[in-house]
């Protein structure tokens, strides 16, 4: 009964929001960047993620976040926390419902081909300089959540490109499902929250909706500039080890006991 009501609630919020973000995106209103936050932690207060910050935020504006990726569901914890939009492929945009939300979350959309790498990274550049922050997930799939897989270097072609006159900065970000209603998130836990492979996305997103309280830990590490790098396959390989560690850290428990910032949730309030 709790995943019934709890995907009565999602289908409500999500009904009441999306029309207004549909007004807001067709008029170029500023609110239509802000109003996506309020979004993603209605979301994150359904689902009863209590999500933990560790480090800060890059305030430089424009930044371009680099993140590990475990499902879905990390689209509305980053999206809780960061203003921005996403960078996701192209398949998204004719995905039922969520590729509605994407859409209206003005995500650039690219494809994994080789030959359009230039045309991607000419598209990230023109919403970086018109001073959008984006969130992406340059291993280019969701995997178990028990690693991370490599960087794909064709990601950070964006930072090799001055915005503003100044070079990007890129932030490395981890994300980890850590705790299931108090009890470490171990191996056998991790596919409640990880969509990979050739899993159905409707009986895992059910099953999302009957969990209990879940901890989501997100760790913001020190922001890097091309500059700092030979090519962008070091940088690449260098947010990989900076992103792969924070993960090893939270999926083992080693993360900082207190957080900057946490948000509690749950189903029953």
């Amino acid at each position: 009964m709790t995943a019934f009501f709890t995907a009565l609630r999602f289908a409500g919020w999500t009904g009441a929001l999306l029309p207004v973000q549909m007004i807001l995106v067709g008029l170029n209103l500023p609110l239509a960047k802000r109003l996506p936050m309020i979004y993603h932690r209605g979301v994150c207060r359904l689902l009863a993620f209590r999500v933990e910050q560790h480090g800060e935020i890059s305030r430089t504006k424009p930044t371009l976040f680099v993140c590990n990726h475990t499902s879905y569901l990390d689209i509305s914890v980053l999206g809780a926390v960061l203003r921005g939009s996403f960078v996701a492929k192209s398949e998204v945009r004719s995905w039922p419902l969520f590729g509605l939300l994407a859409r209206l979350q003005r995500t650039v959309f690219v494809e994994r081909r080789a030959v359009r790498t230039a045309e991607q990274r000419d598209m990230m550049i023109q919403r970086l300089e018109m001073g959008d922050n984006l969130i992406l997930f340059p291993e280019g799939t969701s995997n178990d959540g028990n690693r991370v897989l490599p960087f794909k270097s064709a990601f950070f072609g964006a930072a090799e490109k001055e915005v503003g006159g100044k070079p990007l900065t890129v932030q490395p970000v981890s994300i980890s499902y850590t705790r299931l209603d108090g009890i470490p998130v171990g191996r056998s836990y991790r596919p409640y929250f990880a969509w990979y492979g050739d899993m159905e996305m409707a009986g895992h997103l059910w099953n999302v909706f009957g969990l209990g309280q879940t901890t989501v830990a997100i760790e913001f590490h020190q922001p890097v500039t091309i500059a700092e790098f030979a090519s962008r396959k070091e940088m690449a390989a260098h947010c990989h080890r900076v992103v792969s560690d924070g993960v090893s850290r939270g999926i083992h428990g080693r993360l900082a006991k207190v957080a900057k910032h946490a948000w509690w949730a749950s189903k029953t309030a």
